[in-house]
């Protein structure tokens, strides 16, 4: 289960690998903010028109062209090659759909990204501070030529749902400041409390980033709407290239579907039993409204959530670091925060810089005006979004110089890697004995369970396939996004606002929700496997140092791996 010693010299492959995330960092700034390679003095943000898409699209071309070409030295370097080929023959085929060009939905699209990315900006220093100002005066151009692209691909017949339009429209409403609201850019710009010139700057860059915004917006409601599709469904040959973005793998859709109804009503029987513990006779939505009443399993405020959140986060990361998992001491920091309104509820994480000058963060978008939280319903969030779950595979990847390409490590990651993991982590921290309080269980096998009502309904509505027999829902009938909400609603103990955030997230984003179960499995079954072939001498820390440290890759890449392990 070791992995493979460093080598003296670069291989070409890895040599062409490397200079992909150089050439992308440098058409894209956007990414190289996010992966932490964004230069000081660089205040550009990306060109979203269709020449821009149409550069990146070259270049990935050229790197598939002579990545084809490199000669191997060996294991290491024909791993690599599969895992960067995989992405980027993906990135063309969804270029030569057209649909690159209509990327809009509520919650992983340019109009989030180009916001997002101020969240992770330093803001330390006025140097900062001044490639804030320069960022925020980029982002008119920005969306202008994103706007352009929607536009493009609506005269070919592909623009998003009427419902994503209306949520981004809503989303770019709060953006550039509602009603009597200030706009996220002004707030940012005030919250610097910078004078003279570098206020002025921040000042005029803000007012610019949300009249843009605001632009987009009335975009979105006038121009777009008109041409956009009611039916949400996006059918068998969009999802399965979505689900392939999001898998790194082709799956049978029929097999998975029949496989997530197995999985959601096993794990919906083990969630009635402990519920009945938790309140007797009340069944599982009698004993959230218990837990939820319960000022045990409660805190109250913004703060004391944030709170919550890091002390919880920082146990996790010394005492698994301390018995389960190797953890180095530039990974141990995790910051946990409260997201700036505006975007879909829940956690999220944002992965470290490459030079770990940033640390991984944890964030938590909550509905405005909301001042309680359930934490037994949240505490294997945390968990999954930190450690033993997002920050420590995402970091542990980013922290493998040595061993991984740049690509390797900072952008060869898929949904159905990351989430598949930091699901098989919710389910690791319980086999651990972490979730021994039949609340915070009740809250695990809730996550677990509306992950895999995720597979069902996710492809269920897109495919439009039938509800099956035995299945106490509606059986016979074919899915729409009423049903879809409903059966969240009825068959989860997910908070309310929660279940209708997912259904818009589920249309908007095909292909994306199984990817959690999805993932999951195959974690599970490389995990079996190898305690099949070692027996008695098999080491779960060992198998997990050894799987962390391959970095991020597609579903396919990693099972073959996972069983040389």
């Amino acid at each position: 289960m070791s992995t493979d010693a460093p080598t003296s010299e670069r291989s070409r492959i890895a040599e062409l690998s490397d200079g992909f995330v150089d050439e992308l960092c440098r058409l894209s700034p956007i990414t190289a903010i996010w992966v932490g390679r964004a230069d000081p003095g660089d205040t550009r943000l990306d060109d979203l028109s269709p020449d821009g898409l149409a550069a990146v699209s070259a270049m990935a071309r050229r790197a598939v062209a002579d990545l084809t070409a490199a000669p191997s030295t060996g294991t290491s370097d024909d791993v690599a090659r599969e895992v960067i080929l995989e992405r980027l023959n993906l990135e063309l085929d969804k270029y030569d759909s057209g649909w690159a060009h209509a990327d809009l939905n509520v919650i992983a699209s340019p109009l989030q990204n180009v916001r997002m990315l101020f969240d992770i900006m330093p803001t330390a220093t006025d140097e900062d501070w001044g490639a804030v100002a320069g960022r925020m005066a980029a982002v008119p151009a920005a969306l202008a030529g994103y706007r352009q692209s929607l536009r493009d691909a609506a005269g070919h017949g592909k623009v998003a749902a009427v419902r994503q339009v209306d949520k981004c429209a809503e989303q770019c409403a709060t953006y550039a400041g509602a009603g009597s609201d200030p706009g996220f850019f002004s707030r940012l710009a005030a919250s610097a409390d910078r004078q003279g010139p570098l206020g002025s700057a921040l000042t005029e860059g803000a007012a610019a980033a949300d009249a843009a915004y605001g632009e987009l917006g009335r975009f979105l409601a006038t121009d777009l709407r008109p041409r956009a599709p009611q039916r949400d469904a996006v059918g068998e040959e969009r999802y399965s290239l979505a689900s392939r973005d999001f898998l790194g793998d082709t799956i049978d859709l029929a097999e998975t579907y029949r496989w997530g109804w197995q999985e959601f009503l096993a794990i919906e029987a083990e969630l009635r039993q402990v519920a009945e513990r938790v309140a007797p006779g009340q069944g599982p939505a009698g004993a959230a409204a218990a837990l939820d009443a319960d000022p045990a399993h409660r805190v109250h405020g913004l703060d004391a959530l944030q709170a919550w959140m890091q002390d919880l986060s920082d146990t996790a990361v010394a005492e698994l670091g301390r018995t389960h998992f190797d953890i180095p001491e530039p990974l141990r920091t995790l910051e946990c925060r409260i997201a700036p309104p505006g975007g879909g509820v829940g956690a999220y994480y944002t992965g470290p810089s490459d030079d770990l000058s940033r640390p991984g963060r944890m964030w938590w978008s909550v509905e405005p005006g909301r001042e309680d939280f359930p934490t037994w319903r949240e505490t294997t969030t945390v968990y999954h979004e930190g450690v033993p779950g997002h920050h420590l595979q995402i970091a542990t990847a980013t922290y493998q110089r040595a061993h991984l390409n740049d690509f390797q490590r900072l952008m060869a990651g898929t949904s159905g890697h990351a989430e598949g993991w930091a699901l098989y982590a919710e389910r690791l921290v319980r086999e651990l004995g972490y979730l021994d309080d039949d609340g915070v269980l009740l809250g695990m096998l809730d996550s677990q369970l509306f992950r895999a009502a995720r597979v069902v309904v996710d492809i269920g509505m897109h495919l439009e396939l039938e509800i099956p027999p035995g299945t106490d829902f509606h059986e016979g009938e074919r899915w729409t996004p009423q049903l879809g909400l409903e059966f969240l609603l009825t068959r989860t103990v997910t908070d309310p606002a929660h279940c209708r955030d997912e259904i818009d997230r589920y249309l908007g984003w095909p292909g994306q929700a199984p990817a959690y179960k999805v993932g999951e499995r195959v974690w599970l079954a490389g995990r079996e496997s190898a305690r099949r072939r070692h027996g008695a001498e098999f080491d779960l820390t060992a198998f997990h140092t050894a799987a962390l440290n391959m970095g991020g890759m597609g579903l396919g890449p990693l099972a073959r791996r996972l069983a040389t392990l």
